[in-house]
């Protein structure tokens, strides 16, 4: 039996031209709005799809309004260290637009965060029930960082796309 890669099945990323420092990611989901948004910020789906391959979310908490905290944990699959992030919520407009910073625990110099971002992340309408996302994420201090993070994220965008694929199909 021959299996299938299904991130295979979706439209790949494109990245835009973006300020220095700043990761740029477009990508076209085969879903309706409602339904990417929704999916992005129920934390029960998200053990499904955040993060990139070779890691699972657990611990997913998040108070979704403007001034509310999120936290995470990547563990990876092959049992190395816990990557906790976290950060706050600077807008929420359901179901066009999420802003919040985000941070890595226990990589700042005292053991603390480390460097903080902001992802602004827009969910737009596209070609009849499809979705347009851009992701954007910035500063970063480093090219290295930057393409780390373009990684990750390339990798839980084509997760996400997977995900959105099996809830279309599942009986409601």
């Amino acid at each position: 039996m021959t299996s299938t890669n299904p991130s295979t099945q979706y439209p790949a990323p494109s990245h835009s031209a973006a300020a220095e420092g700043e990761l740029v990611i477009t990508r076209i989901f085969d879903a309706p709005r409602e339904l990417v948004f929704n999916t992005w910020i129920d934390t029960k789906q998200s053990a499904h799809w955040v993060g990139p391959r070779g890691f699972t979310a657990r611990d997913v908490e998040g108070d979704l309004r403007p001034g509310g905290a999120w936290r995470l944990c990547l563990r990876p699959d092959d049992g190395g260290k816990d990557l906790w992030q976290s950060g706050i919520y600077r807008e929420v407009v359901a179901p066009e637009r999420l802003v919040f910073t985000f941070a890595w625990e226990g990589e700042g110099e005292d053991g603390g965060p480390g460097p903080e971002t902001l992802i602004t992340i827009t969910f737009a309408e596209h070609e009849g029930n499809k979705t347009k996302l851009t992701f954007r994420q910035a500063v970063f201090k480093s090219t290295e960082q930057l393409e780390g993070h373009r990684g990750g994220w390339s990798s839980t965008f084509d997760r996400l796309a997977e995900r959105l694929h099996a809830l279309q199909r599942s009986p409601r």
